[in-house]
């Protein structure tokens, strides 16, 4: 049976962009996946494990900045896409999600992989709808055809993010053998979504506003890279007595900002009058704890710049939201700005730049470990080159380190190890560039079935930081001090990734000495016919040793500066 809905579903995505789905095998999902498989527009992958294919997408949609589908059969293969949803949701990554189900009369009946999937995802998507019956009547294909449009321009109006479309499907589902799907010609070409622009009643009040404040910092969270924006903070970090603060996952790192803030502050002594009196900040989520913790002692004000949506406030000092482009709104700031406390700008970069130029002599002298194998490893990425990185530690020794040029993605919307490794096969399937994921054991072992589909591509490289356990709870205060931190929080495994790299074809090394990690990165990013593995074995005991010693160093330094 040729159902018209879905057919008029899948016209609908190809007429507008929708280039790319991810399905995982089912039955009940065939008319889906028949349809999207036969469009001849439209990419499409197969991949079983339901978690690992909605990280995949999610990789790709982080790209592409474009919705990517996603097809399961019904039952628990939907609760399975629940991770990355939430994290496209909190990253604001398109998604279309289409889940099959059973027909409403056999939901609750002892019926076959049946569970509640209308409106499952809750708040966790942009909104979700349940098709009306498939039965190909007038009725329920115009309110299907409806619900085709009005899904498909949300998932791409801002700000982005996931929506949900829930299908019930009566058997029979299969066509008849050799039989063709008609995809239907529409008309309907979806508008693309407007910019916001500052409109007048704004810029009056911030032009009333902006001479109240002298010490102006700007704090750039997780974001894609933009050139534009970029060159526009680096005139105001220049020009203007502005402090630009940078995490590693911002892309906007560069020698202009201050990107080594986590070695002092948190430190009373050195953080003494670096308190800003308004903060402006954009981008999503920030990884440094230290920043977070000083920017909320202080007095400051905060404006946050969003292109749409509603004000985020993680400093707990939000008095404005902004809605406008980063790169208008800086243009503004950059032409309506006096300068104000230029001692105060200084504070700030001697601190960053003598941490900055302490903080390779102290590691290169320090014990092999993580953190000096870090440092290594992201000295070797080349800079036109896109670098995953793994939640827990692996994102915070970058953040420490710094590193410009590459572009830097990690899942920061829920913050979980799970996906890493799908997330970066995603990026991998969409870019000639290498794509490096640099990750923990715990996430890379989490998620191994990222690798369990056939399109792994060689453009892939991985670095496995794998201490046999989870790293982190040991530099935690709270865990650390617990007599169950071995076994209940840190978890020991033994496994290695030879295994796994043997089971998939990849290329492989492992190394446990600054000699052995030298030569190996020598020939990491040479060109291969198929990804390769790094895996770096160090002790936990010894990492968390390191990461102190290092610190307390640092921060002698700068007192002594």
């Amino acid at each position: 049976m040729i159902i018209e809905s879905v057919s008029y579903l899948v016209a609908l995505c190809a007429k507008n962009g929708i280039r790319n789905a991810i399905l995982s095998p089912g039955s009940r999902c065939a008319p889906l996946t028949l349809a999207f498989a036969r469009h001849p527009e439209i990419r499409t992958k197969t991949v079983s494990d339901e978690r690992s294919a909605a990280f995949i997408a999610l990789g790709i949609a982080q790209q592409l900045q474009e919705p990517v589908v996603l097809v399961c059969t019904s039952g628990s293969a939907a609760l399975n896409y629940f991770p990355a949803i939430a994290e496209a949701f909190f990253q604001q990554i398109p998604l279309l999600v289409l889940t099959a189900d059973r027909p409403p009369e056999w939901i609750d009946q002892y019926d076959g992989q049946t569970i509640f999937q209308e409106n499952v995802y809750g708040k966790h998507v942009k909104k979700s709808y349940n098709f009306p019956s498939l039965d190909n009547s007038e009725a329920s294909i115009g309110k299907a055809k409806e619900i085709s449009v009005d899904a498909i321009s949300l998932a791409k109006s801002y700000p982005k993010g996931p929506v949900h479309i829930n299908l019930p499907f009566r058997e029979p589902f299969y066509p008849d053998e050799k039989q063709e799907i008609i995809f239907p010609s529409t008309k309907v070409s979806l508008a693309p979504p407007a910019k916001p622009v500052m409109d007048s009643k704004t810029l009056r009040i911030l032009e009333k506003d902006l001479p109240r404040f002298k010490r102006i910092m700007i704090v750039a969270g997780q974001a894609k890279p933009d050139s534009e924006t970029k060159e526009i903070l680096g005139r105001l970090k220049t020009e203007k007595d502005v402090v630009l603060v940078t995490d590693v996952i911002s892309n906007f790192q560069s020698d202009l900002s201050i990107t080594h803030h986590d070695h002092w502050l948190g430190n009373a002594e050195l953080s003494n009058d670096l308190e800003p009196d308004l903060i402006l900040s954009f981008g999503m989520s920030v990884i440094s704890k230290p920043l977070k913790l000083f920017l909320r002692t202080t007095s400051a004000e905060n404006w946050q710049i969003q292109e749409s949506g509603e004000g985020r406030d993680p400093f707990q000092r939000l008095t404005k939201t902004i809605h406008a482009t980063n790169y208008e709104f800086f243009s503004w700031l950059l032409d309506n700005l006096d300068t104000k406390d230029s001692d105060w700008k200084s504070k700030w970069i001697q601190l960053n730049e003598k941490a900055k130029g302490v903080l390779p002599g102290i590691l290169d002298n320090s014990d092999f470990g993580e953190y000096p194998a870090f440092k290594e490893a992201l000295s070797s990425v080349p800079k036109d080159s896109k670098v995953h990185l793994s939640n827990s530690m692996a994102v915070r020794y970058a953040n420490f380190i710094g590193l410009e040029g590459p572009e830097i993605i990690c899942n920061r919307g829920t913050s979980g190890i799970d996906g890493s490794n799908s997330t970066a096969v995603g990026c991998s399937l969409v870019t000639d560039k290498l794509v490096t994921l640099i990750t923990g054991d715990m996430a890379f072992f989490y998620d191994r079935n990222a690798f369990w589909q056939n399109y792994t591509k060689p453009n892939l490289r991985i670095i496995v930081m794998n201490n046999h356990s989870g790293g982190i709870f040991r530099l935690i205060n709270g865990p650390s001090s617990q007599p169950e931190l071995e076994e209940y929080f840190e978890t020991h495994q033994a496994l290695s990734a030879a295994n796994l790299a043997q089971e998939f074809g990849f290329g492989y090394q492992k190394v446990n000495n600054r000699e052995g990690l030298e030569n190996a990165l020598a020939d990491f990013y040479s060109p291969s016919d198929r990804p390769k593995i790094l895996e770096i074995i160090s002790e936990s005991k010894k990492n968390a040793g390191i990461l102190s010693g290092v610190k307390s160093k640092i921060q002698e330094a700068l007192s002594k500066a």
